[in-house]
């Protein structure tokens, strides 16, 4: 559903009238184009050292203007803060004042990004298996690094122009230039992350491979996404169809149409099913097998709402969003895991939510299933690294789709406006980060929640 405020405010009488009685002036968000994919002006590198050298390096292979002080730059595309060599807190202000200088130099859609250590049990899925160093058990340590998620969630909020803050976790004993750390800074710079604020992700390991075609980052990959027939879920297809996977969509009889419709806009195989079926993921497997001969990723994307307070909660409602929304999830990731069909570097991204994060009034069924899904998929890291993949899980906010317009007016633009970007996000966005994360360049990335919210002001 359009978003009729945002225009508004972004042409010439809105904009004057929401300055002139203070209203939220939200920008139109830099996207995802294919061969246009960079913030424009130069990127400022702050700090020194192996991390800060080898993100320069990357952006430089990228063509991007980089440069390393802050005087020598005039309009800037994006600033990324090297703090792996932090110690103590008082080591933060130096690149944070640094920021501070050039903030008004940023250009609309620009990006803030932050490389910097996770602090000790902080940051790490506890299924990851990465141990924390000696180095971060010590307190001003952890608190240097644990500052710097503070700092990066604080300045996210003061951001303007459609630009964004996220961080980079690079766990102790990761190479500075390992596939997934140059990979998420990738992401992050690119329009693919456009709704991500606030946000970080942690990179565990070293595994992973370079990314050469970044338009097409899932080519050859044979892809099963669940509950496709139309929303999220049909975006999911056409972007990672749009990224060279052959995907094969799966959704209910009663969508049956519409899956069929989206199959053969996209010349893919479709699949009717429900989630809930004991043997659903063992037919997942076996088409395709069957159709490519492989299966190397899947997205848990079904999910079903039953909204009522918990007053009024009723066994039936409660029941079958369990089983849609975690219960098919688990049945069918352990069935993947139990397969000898999969490719080379599985990898799975399962549908959280940011309700799973926070709850949320009248969802307590549908917040209990998302939380799941969170936990699962941290349980789950360390098991489906044995086979050389990763899993992780998305946790949308606010987009707008056929199940937000559905809310009431007043309460849709109040949950549109409650984020840093003050708007709600699209469907694509959740595509694309899951996209990203299903690429090889995030083979070190495995057992985290990356919430595409535009940094939700409920929650954590």
């Amino acid at each position: 559903m359009a978003d009729t405020y945002l225009d508004l405010v972004n042409s010439g009488l809105g904009k004057q009238v929401a300055s002139k009685l203070g209203l939220p002036k939200p920008t139109k968000l830099r996207r995802y184009r294919a061969g246009s994919d960079f913030p424009e002006g130069s990127v400022l590198v702050l700090g020194k050292g192996q991390v800060a050298d080898a993100a320069a390096q990357a952006m430089l292979d990228w063509n991007l203007d980089v440069r390393r002080h802050a005087q020598e730059v005039d309009r800037v595309g994006a600033v990324i803060i090297d703090y792996t060599e932090a110690k103590t807190p008082s080591d933060l202000g130096k690149a944070a004042l640094e920021l501070s200088s050039v903030l008004r130099k940023l250009r609309s859609g620009g990006r803030v990004i932050t490389l910097s250590r996770p602090a000790a049990g902080i940051g790490i899925g506890a299924a990851s298996g990465t141990p924390a160093d000696t180095a971060a058990q010590e307190p001003a340590v952890a608190a240097a690094r644990q500052g710097v998620v503070g700092l990066l969630r604080s300045a996210a909020q003061e951001m303007r122009g459609g630009t964004t803050a996220n961080g980079i976790l690079i766990a102790d004993g990761v190479a500075a230039d390992a596939p997934s750390v140059v990979g998420a800074l990738r992401f992050f710079l690119s329009g693919r992350s456009a709704f991500v604020d606030g946000q970080l992700l942690t990179v565990t390991d070293e595994r992973g491979e370079s990314t050469e075609n970044w338009d097409q980052p899932v080519a050859g990959k044979v892809a099963v996404v669940t509950g496709a027939a139309r929303g999220i879920g049909a975006q999911i297809a056409r972007t990672l169809a749009q990224a060279g996977a052959r995907v094969i969509v799966v959704d209910v009889p009663a969508a049956g149409e519409a899956l069929t419709k989206l199959a053969n806009e996209l010349h893919i195989s479709a699949l009717q099913l429900d989630v809930t079926d004991p043997k659903a993921g063992e037919k997942i497997l076996n088409l395709a097998s069957e159709r490519y001969g492989k299966l190397d990723l899947l997205v848990h994307n079904a999910g079903i709402t039953r909204d009522k307070m918990l007053a009024n909660m009723d066994q039936a409602k409660w029941d079958s969003v369990i089983a849609v929304n975690i219960e098919s999830q688990l049945r069918i990731t352990q069935a993947v895991l139990d397969s000898d069909k999969l490719g080379e570097h599985p990898r799975i991204v399962c549908l959280a939510s940011t309700s799973g994060v926070a709850g949320n009034r009248g969802q307590t069924n549908y917040a209990a299933s998302k939380a799941g899904v969170i936990g699962a998929v941290a349980a789950t890291a360390s098991l489906i690294a044995e086979k050389g993949g990763t899993i992780n899980a998305v946790a949308p906010g606010f987009i707008e789709s056929e199940m937000t317009a559905k809310i009431p007016a007043a309460r849709r633009q109040i949950s549109r406006r409650l984020n840093s970007l003050q708007q709600g996000g699209l469907p694509e966005d959740v595509a694309q980060t899951i996209t990203f994360l299903l690429s090889d360049a995030a083979g070190g990335i495995n057992g985290q929640t990356l919430r595409v919210c535009g940094q939700n002001l409920v929650g954590a």
